[in-house]
């Protein structure tokens, strides 16, 4: 069985194509981490403490259910893509406590899988910053296979690359 982190992002579309053309037919589940509201303004530091403002988060009930949704859909989208590549997927979303990599091993324990995929990036936080720190810190992590699958973008400028250099003769 094999556990797809799947975002929407064009390199997680690339794994889900990559994992299909290695494992054709086989059990996917396709995962869709969302991040709770109130975690993500204790880490962005938008509380608004220490500032005099208390902030208003009764609604963070009604947001969060709307992020589940938004990440069961984006799941959904996940499994359809991979079922037209070949893979037999469902979809799963869950809530992210604990980091988002320590929620994608968490969720391939549960699930018992084979083999974790995921693109070396995606729309998650800070992207610019820390390209890949998720997929670098479930490879350390893991107890189970991880395919990583690099970025369309990135493989391409790195064949570009690789096509300019000359070997010394």
């Amino acid at each position: 069985m094999i556990l797809m982190s799947y975002d929407g992002s064009v390199d997680a579309q690339a794994a889900i194509a990559r994992a299909a053309t290695l494992m054709p037919g086989a059990e996917a589940t396709v995962l869709t981490i969302w991040e709770p509201y109130l975690d993500t303004l204790a880490r962005s530091g938008s509380m608004g403490f220490g500032l005099g403002m208390s902030g208003s988060y009764g609604d963070s009930e009604k947001v969060d259910a709307a992020t589940a949704e938004a990440a069961q859909a984006t799941a959904m989208e996940g499994a359809q893509r991979a079922t037209a590549a070949g893979l037999v997927a469902q979809p799963r979303a869950v809530s992210d406590h604990g980091g988002i990599a320590a929620s994608i091993l968490a969720a391939a324990a549960a699930a018992d899988a084979d083999v974790i995929v995921m693109g070396t990036r995606g729309l998650g936080r800070v992207k610019s910053f820390l390209l890949g720190s998720i997929s670098h810190e479930v490879v350390q992590h893991a107890d189970r296979a991880v395919l990583v699958v690099p970025s369309p973008v990135i493989a391409q400028h790195r064949r570009d690359w690789a096509g300019e250099e000359t070997v010394p003769a």
